[in-house]
């Protein structure tokens, strides 16, 4: 047996009404969820920008510190270098003194041992 195909029954106008103001309260909430979300994003960044600019001050701060004790380091170090050249120079001849020393040790034992030699003649 064959079945009768029911005819289709166009929605009336109250369905329609129905189904569009369900569709746009879906959709109103659908961008609302989308703007908060792009809205809160912007306030991440935002709090992350503040963040980054609070950082860099700090590392300017220690860069500034660090800038000023090289400074004061550098200045140390100009002050100091006529007293390094004095203590390199007095090196060189306590070691020019040693090496005088050395000769004389070493003259003075021929000289003992030329003693040594005619006195027992």
């Amino acid at each position: 047996m064959v079945e009768r195909a029911k005819e289709a029954l166009e929605p009336t106008e109250a369905v329609i009404m129905g189904l569009c103001q369900d569709m746009f309260s879906k959709m109103a909430m659908y961008l609302t969820g989308k703007l908060t979300a792009t809205s809160e994003d912007y306030k991440l960044l935002e709090n992350m920008n503040k963040l980054t600019s609070l950082k860099y001050l700090e590392v300017k701060a220690i860069a500034v510190n660090i800038s000023r004790n090289l400074k004061d380091s550098n200045q140390k170090s100009a002050a100091l270098q006529p007293y390094l050249d004095q203590i390199t120079l007095t090196e060189e001849q306590v070691a020019a003194l040693e090496q005088a020393a050395y000769k004389l040790d070493s003259y003075s034992k021929k000289l003992e041992a030329k003693y040594k030699k005619l006195e027992r003649r």
